[in-house]
């Protein structure tokens, strides 16, 4: 199991998401999201429009998942 935050997942706060994959953390940093969503949280509302724009450029998006991989990859087991 490894842990990334909010902030290290491109948002906006400091939450801790713990799973075994990179992709198990990105479905809990998902729901997160959409619990801020919801709440209309501004902070978290703009990372979302950020994320939102790189997704629109598959390239930027692809290496925006491969830099994650990699710190996901360099960090120490829980």
């Amino acid at each position: 199991m490894k842990t990334m935050t909010c902030k290290q997942l491109g948002g906006a706060c400091e939450e801790k998401f713990q799973a075994g994959t990179l992709e198990e953390i990105a479905e809990l940093s998902k729901a997160h999201g959409m619990e801020m969503f919801e709440k209309q949280d501004p902070v978290h509302l703009e990372a979302m429009a950020n994320i939102q724009q790189m997704m629109q450029q598959p390239h930027a998006m692809q290496k925006w998942f491969e830099t994650k991989k990699s710190e996901f990859d360099a960090l120490p087991e829980d």
